[in-house]
């Protein structure tokens, strides 16, 4: 019973809301109307002032009624139509003060003119205001919510495409090496479970612990270790990470550390090196990673044909996830290729 009266008390307020609002904002507009009428020297000031009160909020309500039409016509408010009003509004008020002391001389008709019509001006340029202000609000907030829905739905497209194509690239390595080395073969499905394991059921947030994340980055590292073998080169500087508090988004950082494998592997030289360095400083998480290659030996395959993926992805999640706040420096050299990454935290 007591969950539906204030239910009921809400809907009422919500709607009468207006209405409330003009009673409680009638005290003050009287006080101030009493206060210029006295100013002036007018007769039955009291009246006045709540004739001029009962005027000024009529006006304000017809104001936001032309302001609704205004709004229904326009879809697009601009910021002159906002402007004027405002310059109206206060202009009028600006005006009446002004010239106060002339409003009880006995002009006749002219009297009248320069009380009341500012006066009732104000208040229909003060209601379109009103109304007009609040559409541009709710339409540009509208726009927010639609491109926060856009990009979420964008966001959890390219976050369900990272696993496929991590997988696709692993089952082909595999299947060269269980051509050739196939005794490699049970050790790297092992590595391949906990890395599937990750990618599946724990990077389905938008943000992760960064330590969870540097995990799956060492237990990829390690799969890549045991499939390339002898040939591997390998330096890793990697600042321990214990706090969970500081956030990154999941299978971020692996696309360019799975691309560097991948690509080292165009190189005529006997072994493959790759340098990768994590740091962080304040707020900010400092990545680099460079890798040995060669222009020259690249092949167009069909893992070649989809290599883009994971870099117009990653470019993709940075832009939605952290806008403004990272820098990504790309360089690709005849023998080397290097990605610096600098992000916030979260």
């Amino acid at each position: 019973m007591k969950q539906l009266a204030e239910h009921q008390l809400v809907q009422f307020v919500r709607t009468n809301i207006y209405y409330l609002l003009a009673a409680i904002a009638a005290g003050p507009i009287w006080l101030a109307a009493d206060a210029f009428a006295n100013a002036v020297g007018t007769n039955n000031d009291e009246a006045v002032a709540a004739a001029a009160t009962a005027c000024l909020i009529i006006c304000i309500f017809m104001g936001r009624h032309f302001g609704q039409l205004w709004a229904s016509k326009y879809k697009t408010i601009s910021n002159e139509v906002l402007i004027t009003l405002s310059v109206i509004t206060f202009g009028s008020i600006v005006f009446l003060f002004v010239h106060a002391e002339y409003l009880n001389e006995d002009y006749g008709p002219l009297n009248l003119l320069l009380y009341w019509v500012p006066f009732l001006l104000s208040g229909l340029a003060l209601g379109m205001l009103i109304k007009l202000a609040r559409s541009v609000t709710q339409n540009q907030l509208k726009e927010a919510r639609a491109a926060a829905e856009h990009n979420k739905s964008e966001l959890h497209l390219l976050q369900s495409q990272l696993s496929p194509h991590f997988l696709f690239n692993t089952l082909n390595n595999l299947y060269g090496l269980s051509l050739t080395q196939h005794e490699r073969i049970p050790p790297l499905l092992l590595k391949l479970s906990d890395l599937l394991r990750y990618s599946v059921y724990e990077a389905n947030e938008v943000f992760v612990p960064l330590k969870d994340e540097l995990i799956y980055i060492h237990n990829y590292i390690e799969f890549e270790k045991i499939r390339i073998g002898d040939r591997l080169v390998l330096t890793t500087n990697f600042e321990e990470i214990t706090s969970s508090d500081m956030k990154i988004a999941p299978m971020l950082l692996i696309v360019f550390i799975e691309n560097a494998f991948k690509h080292s592997k165009n190189t005529a030289d006997e072994k493959i090196y790759i340098s990768i360095e994590l740091k962080t400083w304040e707020d900010l998480i400092l990545f680099s990673i460079r890798n040995s290659h060669d222009k020259r030996e690249k092949k167009i395959s069909v893992v070649e044909k989809h290599s883009g993926f994971g870099l117009a992805s990653v470019n993709k999640r940075l832009e939605l996830l952290y806008p403004h706040e990272h820098e990504l420096a790309i360089k690709n050299e005849e023998t080397v290729y290097q990605v610096v990454l600098r992000l916030k935290t979260r």
